[in-house]
């Protein structure tokens, strides 16, 4: 999966393994430093949301990748109607 925009789009099965590598990334962190490196991680919250934010943030760097953050989506082409596909295209996530 190169693009996770909607939560619906997992299956039960997509979930399960998503915890397992989550668990497994808790317990040996050292194995995936570098998981992410030369990646990007595009972020827009159409909503004030700063734990969570920064949560991804947190977790992106933690993998070794980068982050490019909007935190007010008021201030970007979505209000004027681009979609998201759109801007991740454009940052080339």
């Amino acid at each position: 999966m190169k693009h996770l925009l909607d939560i619906a789009d997992l299956s039960v099965e997509d979930i399960d393994e998503l915890m397992r590598t989550a668990e497994d990334i808790i317990s040996r962190p050292a194995a995936y430093m570098h998981v992410c490196a030369g990646k990007k991680l595009a972020t827009l919250f159409f909503e004030p949301s700063t734990r969570t934010r920064l949560s991804f943030e947190s977790a992106m760097y933690e993998l070794g990748g980068n982050v490019l953050s909007m935190a007010d989506a008021g201030s970007s082409s979505a209000a004027k109607g681009e979609s998201v596909a759109d801007t991740a295209r454009t940052v080339g996530c």
